[in-house]
């Protein structure tokens, strides 16, 4: 489940929710003697680095590791 950032428009409070995709969207600010809207901030979300020639964990294995299962194998 992912942490969404939200704003109030009034008070311009900023705070962080874990909720579900699915979850409604928050439209009221939760401090006390705000009675404000809130929106919903875009995020960067989280970074996915693919390298290499695949994306699979063994398509890292090191050269040496790869000798000898090769060995293993033979």
């Amino acid at each position: 489940m992912p942490n969404y950032d939200y704003k109030c428009q009034q008070c311009d409070h900023v705070f962080e929710v874990f909720q579900k995709m699915s979850d409604d969207k928050l439209t009221a600010c939760p401090q006390p003697d705000c009675d404000g809207e809130v929106k919903r901030l875009l995020g960067a979300g989280g970074g996915v680095i693919f390298k290499g020639s695949g994306f699979y964990e063994t398509d890292y294995r090191s050269a040496s590791y790869k000798s000898d299962a090769a060995k293993d194998k033979g």
